[in-house]
C-alpha cells in the first residue's frame, strides 16, 4: 500500500481539483432567451456551412481562413453517416472524411464549430446520409418509432460524440464545438406520420441530451422540440420565427444563400443584398445566431449527390464558390458591424 500523502499536499490536490472543476463549469456553453452564452458571455454568432467531404483536405485551411476573414465566428458541418460507416461497424475517418482533422483546423483558426450529427442530414446527399446497409437491417423502418432503427442511430450518434470527447473537441475540454444538432428538419414529417413520429422525435432529443456533451443541442424545423433542445429556423427568411419557449434564443441554422444546382434547370442565384437584408431583419427582431447555408458548397464527388437530377456542383451561389474562390466581399464589413455593436444588441 502506498504511504498516505501529507495533509498539506492533500489539501493542495483538493484545491487544484476544485479549481479545475470550477474552470470547466465557467467554460460551459449555455443559453438564455437572448443568445447562446459562451464563457459567461452572450454572443451574436455568425456561422457558415462548410461540409468537409465536399472539398479535399488540402483546401480546408484556406476555406476556413476565408470564412474567418469574412467575419464568421462558427463553422457548421453535417456529419455524413454513410461516409463514416459504409459497412455496418466498419468505420472510415480518413481523406475527405477526416472529421477530427477538419475540426482541429477550425480550432487552429480560432473559430467555433456547430456539429450537426443528424445522423439523417438530407443535404442533397445520397440517401440523406444514411448508409445503404441500413435498409437491410431486419424489421427496420427509418426515421420513426422503430427499435432497430433507433438502435443503429443511437450507436452512430454515440460513436461520434465519444470520438469528439476522446479528442477533447467540446468547448468545455478546450475544443471548438459549442453546439450540436440531432435529427434534421423532422417537424414536417410529424404531420404525415403522427404519433409514431412524435414519439421518435422525443426519443431522439432525450437520447442526445443523455450523451452529456455539455453543449446545447438544437433541432431545426422542429416546433415541438422538448427542453432543453432549442428549435431553430431554416429558410430564405426567418424574421417571422420565434422559438417554442420564451427562455430559448432565436436561431437561424440555415440562411439559404441560394439553392442547389440541378440538371436541366437554370443555375440558382440570390442577390447578396437580399440575403444581407434578410439577416439584418432577423437580428433586428432579436435573432442572435445566423448560419449561411452554404458558405462554401463545394462538390458532390463520385456518387454522393442525392435526389433526382442534382448536379455534381454544390456551389449554392455561396460566398466562397465551388473552387474555393471568393464570390463576394460584402459580408465581412456587415459582420464586423454586428460584432462591434454586440453589447447593446444583447
Amino acid at each position: 500500500m502506498a504511504p498516505a500523502a501529507p495533509a498539506g499536499l492533500a489539501s493542495v490536490a483538493v484545491a487544484v481539483a476544485v479549481a479545475v472543476l470550477a474552470a470547466a463549469a465557467s467554460a460551459a456553453v449555455t443559453y438564455d432567451r437572448k443568445a447562446v452564452v459562451v464563457n459567461g458571455q452572450r454572443r451574436i454568432l455568425m456561422s457558415g456551412s462548410i461540409h468537409y467531404p465536399r472539398s479535399v483536405p488540402e483546401m480546408w485551411p484556406d476555406l476556413i481562413q476565408k470564412a474567418k476573414d469574412g467575419g464568421l465566428d462558427v463553422v457548421q458541418t453535417y456529419v455524413f453517416w454513410n461516409g463514416h460507416e459504409p459497412s455496418r461497424r466498419q468505420y472510415y475517418f480518413e481523406g475527405r472524411y477526416d472529421l477530427v482533422h477538419f475540426i482541429k483546423l477550425v480550432k487552429q483558426a480560432g473559430l467555433y464549430v456547430h456539429l450537426r450529427i443528424g445522423p439523417y442530414v438530407c443535404a442533397e446527399w445520397n440517401f440523406g446520409g444514411f448508409p445503404v446497409w441500413l435498409k437491410y437491417v431486419p424489421g427496420i423502418s427509418l426515421r420513426t418509432d422503430n427499435e432497430p432503427f433507433k438502435a443503429e442511430m443511437q450507436n452512430f450518434t454515440t460513436k461520434i460524440v465519444d470520438m469528439m470527447k476522446s479528442e477533447g473537441l467540446f468547448e468545455w475540454q478546450g475544443g471548438p464545438i459549442i453546439l450540436s444538432q440531432i435529427e434534421n428538419e423532422f417537424g414536417p414529417l410529424e404531420w404525415d406520420q403522427g404519433e409514431p413520429a412524435k414519439a421518435y422525435a422525443s426519443w431522439a432529443a432525450n437520447m442526445a441530451v443523455a450523451l452529456n456533451t455539455s453543449v446545447p443541442w438544437v433541432m431545426c424545423k422542429e416546433d415541438d422540440a422538448p427542453d432543453p433542445i432549442i428549435n431553430t429556423c431554416n429558410g430564405f427568411y426567418c424574421d417571422w420565427f420565434s422559438p417554442n419557449k420564451p427562455h430559448k434564443p432565436t436561431m437561424w441554422t440555415e440562411a439559404w444563400t441560394s439553392w442547389y444546382t440541378g440538371f436541366g434547370i437554370p443555375v440558382p442565384h440570390r442577390p447578396v443584398e437580399d440575403l444581407a437584408y434578410g439577416v439584418a431583419k432577423f437580428i433586428q427582431k432579436g435573432g442572435s445566431f445566423v448560419n449561411y447555408y452554404m458558405y462554401h458548397g463545394g462538390t458532390n464527388f463520385g456518387r454522393t449527390a442525392g435526389g433526382p437530377f442534382i448536379a455534381t456542383s454544390y456551389d449554392y451561389d455561396a460566398p466562397i464558390d465551388e473552387y474555393g474562390e471568393l464570390n463576394t466581399f460584402y459580408f465581412g464589413k456587415r459582420h464586423a458591424l454586428y460584432s462591434l455593436h454586440q453589447p447593446p444588441l444583447m
